[in-house]
């Protein structure tokens, strides 16, 4: 276990605030960033990063878009694409989900 700084697994301002309002418990990335039992403090607050899971792009539901902020996962197919150049939605593309708690 160690404590994280919160930019490596939430890389901007506005997911950090996110997660401090509890609207995100979530997030996947392409690589795993943190383990279980793993912490990170936002503004004196600290959440713990309680499951840490490989997936695909192709397992990604609703309630998952709903756990990062999302209205349903097409939102959360479209703000991928905006956010990462030369971005294609593949099924079979690899993702760790990183879920994590308040303290």
């Amino acid at each position: 276990m160690s404590e994280l700084d919160p930019s490596e697994l939430l890389p901007s301002d506005r997911l950090q605030t996110q997660v401090l309002e509890g609207d995100v418990t979530q997030i996947h990335r392409g690589h795993q960033y943190a383990s279980v039992g793993d912490t990170f403090t936002i503004d004196e607050t600290t959440f713990e990063v309680t499951d840490v899971t490989e997936r695909t792009l192709g397992e990604l539901t609703d309630e998952d878009a709903r756990a990062e902020g999302m209205a349903d996962l097409e939102a959360y197919r479209q703000l991928l694409a905006r956010t990462h150049d030369d971005f294609e939605w593949d099924d079979d593309s690899e993702v760790v989900r990183h879920r994590f708690e308040r303290q």
